[in-house]
């Protein structure tokens, strides 16, 4: 199983790797340590190159299979053994983190007034939308809870990654922030993401070190899924 760095280092942009896998039908190939993030849990994929020497491979692509993390590139495939530079695109890496945490951070402010579980989200660079079953939902809490978001970010709250063993992680119900558990059955760890006093839960996603990188966030539209449930989307403005 390849090291992945993402997973404890966000802040990564690049890492010193061999090729140690290559699917020719599919063009993609398999590092023994990346700083690549598969894509997962509404956060998509990495983009970026690996240089062999003074030549670089554009990486289109990035997906994860039972931990190991395979890199689609165009171009020529580097044999087996060849040493690479993996490096990320690190301007949408950054923006995607900075997206991610202020997710994490709306799903705080949301729990801490409704109590209610996440139904749906996704996101991409700068841009974000959250699922939330929310029966006393009014138009008029859109402004105060904006409000809320961007007080919480603010105070440069510390953003911690930690990781628990499957059954601790299991005994503790408050981790799953979705309606559904979303932990695959064969995961016998668990990485934790807390906004320390706002929120945490299970994550795998990449995150900033604290809230005030995200800089303010709009919500710029609520709108109705159907009875009491309602999807916000926001985007982030700095």
């Amino acid at each position: 199983m390849a090291r992945n760095v993402y997973s404890t280092d966000s802040y990564a942009r690049e890492v010193a790797a061999t090729v140690v896998d290559v699917d020719d039908v599919d063009r993609r190939v398999l590092l023994d340590t990346t700083v690549f993030y598969p894509g997962g849990g509404g956060q998509p994929h990495d983009t970026g190159a690996l240089w062999v020497g003074d030549d670089a491979i554009q990486v289109d692509r990035v997906t994860s299979d039972r931990g190991n993390v395979w890199h689609w590139i165009a171009g020529d495939l580097p044999a087996v053994g060849t040493p690479v530079r993996a490096q990320l695109d690190w301007d949408r890496r950054y923006t995607l983190m900075r997206t991610h945490t202020a997710m994490h951070a709306m799903c705080g402010v949301v729990w801490e007034r409704y109590q209610s579980p996440v139904t749906g989200g996704n996101m991409k660079e700068g841009e974000g939308r959250l699922d939330f079953e929310l029966p006393d939902w009014d138009s008029a809490h859109k402004f105060p809870m904006e409000e809320e978001l961007n007080r919480q970010l603010a105070k440069a709250l510390e953003v911690t990654v930690s990781f628990l063993p499957r059954d601790e992680a299991d005994a503790d119900p408050s981790l799953i922030r979705t309606k559904v558990s979303l932990l695959p059955k064969g995961l016998t760890e668990v990485r934790v993401i807390d906004i320390v006093g706002l929120d945490r839960q299970a994550d795998g996603g990449t995150h900033v070190h604290r809230t005030d990188e995200v800089g303010r966030v709009e919500i710029t539209k609520v709108e109705s899924k159907g009875r009491a449930f309602r999807r916000i989307r926001f985007e982030l403005l700095d």
